[in-house]
C-alpha cells in the first residue's frame, strides 16, 4: 500500500504529459479537477517534471518545453524592430557612461547602434564609454570602436547564446558602477510580466537592472504573448521597456501597472 501514493503520483505525471502533447498547455485548475486532488498535489507533479525537464512551468499552469533558439537563429527573427530598438537605446546613452549589455539578438542590435553601424542612425559612436558585458558577439563588436572600453563579464559560456552567465558574471559585474543596463527576455505574458527561459541568465539579468541607475528590458514585438517558464523579476520600479511596436492595450496597462515605462522606437 505505501507505493500506492508514487504509482497514482506516475499516473498523473503520464496523463499530464500526454495533454501537453496534444494540447499544448495545461492548467492547474483543470488538472486538480480532472484527478480529484488539490491544487497543490498538481502543483508539485508540475514541479517534479520540470525538474526533469519534461515541461515549463508558467502562470497557473505548464506549458510544452519552449528551449530558447541559437542565437543565430533569433538573430534572423525580425531584424528591422531589433534594429530600431537598438537605434532607440543607443541614443540614450551619453559621453562618459559605464554601459551593461546583456546577451541576445536584440541587445546585439544595441551594439551595432552603439558601434556606429546602422546607417540609419547617423551618430557618432560616444566618447569615453565603458561597456560591460557576458556576450562574447557583443564584446567582439565593441572592442574594435575607438573610444569605447570593454569589458568581457567572465564564466562558463553558454553555446547557443555564445555568453557567460553564473556566479562569475554577477561577481563581476558588481565592481562597476553602472549608469545604464539593457537586457534581454524570453517573453512578455498578457498580464506584463516579464518572462525567460533559463534560471542563470535570468538571475545575471536581475543583476544587471539592479545595478544600473536606470535599466531597459529590450523585447521584440515576437515577445508579446509569449510565455517562457523564468520570471524576471524583481524589476526595479522606474526601469523602462524599449519596444519595436506599441503592446496590445491590455498588456500596455498590465506593464504600467507594473511601473514599466514604455518605449516604442521609431
Amino acid at each position: 500500500m505505501r507505493d500506492a501514493p508514487r504509482t497514482l503520483a506516475a499516473r498523473r505525471q503520464d496523463e499530464i504529459l500526454a495533454r501537453l502533447g496534444t494540447e499544448g498547455s495545461v492548467s492547474v485548475e483543470a488538472m486538480a479537477a480532472r484527478f480529484a486532488v488539490s491544487r497543490e498535489t498538481i502543483r508539485r507533479d508540475l514541479k517534479h517534471l520540470a525538474e526533469r525537464g519534461r515541461l515549463a512551468i508558467v502562470h497557473g499552469g505548464a506549458t510544452r518545453r519552449a528551449d530558447e533558439p541559437a542565437l543565430a537563429v533569433r538573430a534572423r527573427d525580425n531584424p528591422e524592430g531589433k534594429a530600431a530598438i537598438g537605434r532607440a537605446a543607443a541614443r540614450l546613452v551619453e559621453d562618459g557612461m559605464v554601459v551593461v549589455l546583456d546577451s541576445g539578438a536584440t541587445t546585439l542590435a544595441v551594439a551595432h547602434a552603439l558601434a556606429g553601424l546602422d546607417p540609419l542612425l547617423g551618430a557618432a559612436p560616444r566618447a569615453g564609454v565603458t561597456v560591460c558585458t557576458n556576450s562574447l558577439p557583443v564584446g567582439l563588436v565593441l572592442c574594435r570602436v575607438p573610444g569605447l572600453r570593454v569589458h568581457v563579464l567572465g564564466g562558463a559560456v553558454e553555446p547557443s547564446d555564445e555568453a557567460a552567465f553564473g556566479s562569475e558574471a554577477v561577481a563581476g559585474l558588481a565592481r562597476f558602477r553602472v549608469d545604464l543596463a539593457f537586457v534581454g527576455a524570453g517573453g512578455i505574458a498578457p498580464d506584463g510580466e516579464i518572462t525567460d527561459f533559463a534560471p542563470l541568465p535570468t538571475e545575471l539579468r536581475i543583476a544587471m537592472l539592479a545595478s544600473a541607475a536606470r535599466g531597459y528590458v529590450v523585447a521584440d514585438r515576437t515577445k508579446f504573448g509569449r510565455l517562457t517558464p523564468i520570471r524576471l523579476a524583481p524589476i526595479p520600479a522606474g526601469s523602462g521597456l524599449i519596444v519595436d511596436a506599441a503592446p496590445p492595450p491590455g498588456m500596455a496597462a498590465a506593464l504600467t501597472a507594473r511601473g514599466l515605462d514604455i518605449v516604442v522606437a521609431s
